[in-house]
């Protein structure tokens, strides 16, 4: 089989190179491969069962088209200082100019032109007050919120408009290599029904997000590709009641916070916040469940919902950053026969483990019902947990109450974004004709700045031709 470009993963970065292919070079022969199903056949069991039951061979929620985009809270990050590095390796104009034109593509496919974030501005400098008194750095990030329910509709319109122009699609097939001669890309190998095939391509376009990070680190090593250890994020996701977090949700929506609590001074933020929103559960290869939230448009909850993240960098003598966080997981889940665990803030600085009647008797109860109670800390490395209690604390001089007894911690929640692919401001890796884009590539966290980088590999492509 040959084709001008094929794409291996249909999240944003994979799904915006092929959108940008064709409206600016229509004639282009475009393959997406996608180990998942096409949005329209996804489905998570758990509206039905109440708790998660491992699909296989893949997690509904994090594989398929548009990647765990459409099963997110769905949010738009429209600053060029959110979403991972991608500005350092090509530029803050050019990011923010695109952020802008791709901005403009999600409405059309009926994104909500509401921006949140904009309107409260004497909020948000007492917010930032409190933030610089505290040792914290408040990021002031205009957001558009897509929704849960919602993004899976514009997602699906994005699949049919690629759909009805030519651009062919192949579901439920995982790419199983490489296809390499002389230093150079002639395309990849894949596995449909237990067949292996090979696409050739003018083009090899690697996009598979996230969930895709831990292979494509085998597929670098394997292949010669330059890359390096980069960062990964390990921390919990925490719930504390709408009450507590109004100020910051009404004037920001998204708080975007982060310091260098001691005595470690790693990098601590908070991340992916969620008004009124669900904690959820997402499952990666070998059951590993880690902990997500999501925000729908209309669906609401008594809780607010963030994540807080420590960031650890390994370079000598250790360089597997993604392996190490997957252990971390995988006690975690051990502990929890296989569930989240959750935890009260207040029983940690007691020492001693949270109970499932102790949940049901506080003011937070637990927007994930099959999370079990328990000690998040036997699991949790020493220098993590101490750096998340005091970015914790820190919080709480800017959200007074969100150091409460009662505030919950779930765990584990990992980001595994950690390899970084080596390549120049044209997106040009040491191997010619294969490119990496997206999370899995380690320049971008998050849906915009992930389509950012697909339009801008769109636009190479059809410049090129």
């Amino acid at each position: 089989m040959k084709k001008d470009v094929v794409i291996i993963g249909a999240g944003p970065a994979g799904i915006f190179t092929a959108l940008e292919l064709v409206r600016k070079n229509g004639n282009k022969n475009i393959l997406i491969v996608e180990k998942g199903k096409a949005i329209e056949n996804r489905r998570c069991p758990k509206n039905i069962t109440k708790q998660c039951v491992s699909c296989k061979p893949y997690c509904h929620i994090t594989s398929g088209f548009s990647g765990a985009g459409a099963f997110s809270d769905g949010k738009l990050s429209l600053s060029e200082e959110v979403g991972g590095d991608l500005p350092r390796l090509v530029g803050d104009e050019l990011v923010r100019e695109t952020i802008g034109y791709t901005d403009k593509i999600y409405l059309e496919f009926g994104a909500d032109e509401h921006i949140e974030g904009i309107n409260a501005s004497e909020e948000v400098k007492e917010i930032r007050k409190r933030a610089i008194k505290a040792g914290l750095k408040l990021v002031d990030c205009p957001i558009r919120h897509l929704g849960t329910e919602k993004a899976q509709d514009i997602y699906l319109a994005i699949e049919k408009y690629l759909q009805n122009n030519g651009v062919e699609m192949m579901f439920g097939c995982e790419c199983s290599g490489l296809i390499l001669k002389d230093g150079k890309c002639l395309g990849v190998r894949v596995e449909e029904h237990g067949v292996e095939k090979e696409i050739f391509a003018d083009y090899t376009v690697v996009a598979t997000g996230r969930r895709g990070a831990d292979w494509l680190e085998h597929i670098c090593e394997a292949n010669g590709i330059a890359h390096e250890p980069g960062t990964v994020d390990i921390g919990v996701r925490v719930e504390v009641r709408n009450e507590i977090m109004e100020t910051v949700n009404r004037a920001l929506y998204e708080s975007k916070l982060i310091g260098y609590p001691h005595p470690f001074k790693n990098k601590v933020r908070t991340f992916c916040q969620n008004p009124g929103g669900f904690v959820s559960q997402e499952n990666y290869d070998n059951d590993l469940a880690v902990v997500n939230g999501h925000s729908y448009k209309e669906l609401k909850s008594d809780n607010t919902n963030l994540a807080i993240l420590c960031s650890h960098n390994f370079n000598v003598p250790f360089n597997q950053p993604i392996s190490y966080a997957q252990k971390v997981g995988e006690l975690t889940n051990m502990l929890g026969a296989g569930h989240i665990l959750v935890q009260r803030f207040g029983d940690i600085l007691d020492g001693k483990r949270t109970w499932q009647k102790e949940l049901s008797q506080s003011n937070v109860r637990p927007t994930l019902p099959d999370a079990v109670a328990g000690d998040i800390t036997a699991a949790m490395p020493y220098r993590a947990m101490v750096n998340i209690i005091n970015f914790i604390h820190a919080v709480d001089k800017v959200v007074p109450g969100f150091a409460s007894g009662e505030t919950l911690l779930y765990s584990p929640e990992l980001k595994f974004y950690s390899n970084r692919v080596k390549m120049d401001a044209d997106l040009n890796t040491n191997i010619a004709g294969l490119y990496c884009l997206g999370d899995s590539s380690g320049w971008t966290r998050g849906l915009m700045m992930a389509s950012v980088m697909g339009v801008l590999m769109g636009r190479k492509i059809a410049k090129e031709q």
